[in-house]
């Protein structure tokens, strides 16, 4: 499965993503909303829900809109590891009873840690509640992109990705690995990480890889 990134878009743009994807990442740090719109947008189809830290809105806000588009119909949610305990309890207690899953994320965008690193990552991930775990690492070579891959050898929920060009071939090979789903972008004027792909150049990629 693609999940398709929305940033940058209005509110209206975003709902017409949402329904003509199968699962689309809203991007409420990059979106211009207001809290009356959650119900419209994560009642548009199967969303995932991401509030990035933002200087100018404190983390009780944005755990605010995140329990509220949880309470919208958003099928998954995503938090930062990072985040306080009690943040990611309440997230936790929001889902309850609900079909949202929890995504708890890391990001480096400086470098890919070593293995052992990487794996103490994946357990604070776990420890923290997530249903699955995503790891996104700025990746520089190759062997960046192979030791973000080989977290998939510990067949658990995860989604492993390295950021810029050299981490492009993760992004490729993460559902065909086991990752849940992948992310690309709308188009490729509307990346929202470095090295996102484009959705329809990645299902052409994908396609073409499982057919042949």
């Amino acid at each position: 499965m693609i999940c398709v990134s929305i940033a940058d878009v209005t509110v209206d743009e975003a709902c017409n993503i949402i329904k003509n994807n199968e699962l689309s990442e809203v991007r409420l740090d990059k979106i211009n909303f207001n809290e009356s719109d959650l119900k419209k947008i994560f009642s548009s189809g199967k969303t995932l829900a991401t509030y990035r830290p933002v200087e100018s809105i404190d983390n009780g806000k944005r755990l605010d809109v995140l329990i509220k588009a949880i309470k919208s119909g958003a099928s998954y949610v995503d938090v930062e590891v990072e985040n306080n305990d009690s943040f990611k309890s309440a997230i936790k207690e929001a889902v309850a009873g609900t079909d949202c899953k929890v995504i708890i994320s890391y990001h480096d965008y400086s470098k890919t840690p070593v293995i052992r690193e990487l794996e103490q990552i994946l357990a604070w991930c776990f420890e923290s509640g997530a249903d699955i775990a995503k790891i996104a690492c700025q990746a520089e070579n190759t062997g960046d992109a192979a030791r973000l891959l080989s977290l998939y050898s510990m067949e658990k929920p995860v989604i492993s990705i390295g950021m810029g060009d050299a981490g492009k071939i993760t992004r490729i090979a993460a559902t065909m690995l086991g990752a849940p789903f992948t992310y690309a972008s709308i188009d490729a004027e509307k990346k929202t990480a470095p090295g996102q792909i484009d959705v329809q150049s990645l299902k052409n990629i994908i396609a073409l890889i499982r057919n042949s």
